[in-house]
């Protein structure tokens, strides 16, 4: 049994974003998986979706960086009766190709997408990443010792993540993960009369960070400060229709 986790806290993406991924997960899967859901709020969630406590991790009310420091949690010694290797995916991503692949690379590794904005900094991007659940559980205990310097030395928790873990770590084939801003939007001006393209076939994961989100950008919406509009402009995805369902 494949296990893959997400989490949702706050307003910040609503259960549907949830049920479209889990839709996307095991239509692109051959061996039995199940999805879990950790999250403070399991209202609209659909049938089938696995829901777990958002895993405890104590960080301070005010004085840290902003940021998703929650994800940290999942690096608890106990994660919601769990074990094994788990593949981690965020809200944001599209699933256009087959996962279990991601189950069989590198075994008792931790992987991750490398970077795209820090590709010869050697940092992963957490957005799609399998580890084993447990490996690392100083990463809790040392952020919460420290959390408000921690989070300001380094920047996300991505960073964090990649620099403490200590664990052997490897980046997904680049293929795998494409980034929809940094691979697929068409480079300014020809992005204010071409359409994003699909993502190639090698491709298995559209990674969405930041804006616009799927949602935005299948109706050629980008929210950006409005001196930023005459670069950060998108067509309708037409491809999202498809995928992102």
């Amino acid at each position: 049994m494949q296990t893959v986790v997400c989490m949702k806290w706050g307003t910040a993406y609503s259960a549907d974003y949830v049920n479209r991924l889990y839709r996307g997960v095991m239509g692109h899967v051959i061996r039995p998986t199940r999805f879990v859901v950790f999250t403070d709020d399991a209202a609209g969630l659909a049938p089938g979706i696995e829901t777990r406590p958002l895993p405890h991790i104590a960080l301070p009310q005010t004085g840290m960086r902003r940021g998703p420091w929650l994800k940290l949690g999942l690096w608890a010694r106990e994660l919601g009766g769990l074990s094994g290797d788990v593949l981690f995916l965020d809200l944001d991503v599209v699933v256009t190709g087959e996962l279990d692949a991601f189950f069989d690379y590198e075994p008792g590794c931790l992987c991750l997408i490398r970077n795209w904005t820090q590709w010869n900094d050697g940092i992963g991007n957490s957005s799609v990443m399998r580890f084993r659940v447990g490996s690392a559980s100083h990463l809790v205990d040392a952020f919460e010792k420290d959390a408000v310097a921690l989070s300001y030395r380094y920047v996300n928790e991505q960073t964090y993540l990649t620099k403490e873990s200590g664990l052997p770590t490897r980046f997904w084939p680049a293929e795998w993960c494409v980034s929809f801003k940094h691979g697929l939007v068409p480079r300014w001006p020809w992005n204010l009369v071409q359409t994003a393209p699909p993502p190639p076939p090698s491709c298995r994961i559209a990674v969405f960070t930041g804006h616009p989100r799927p949602h935005e950008a299948q109706k050629g919406e980008w929210p950006t400060r409005w001196y930023k509009k005459f670069y950060k402009t998108i067509r309708p995805v037409t491809w999202l229709d498809q995928y992102w369902s």
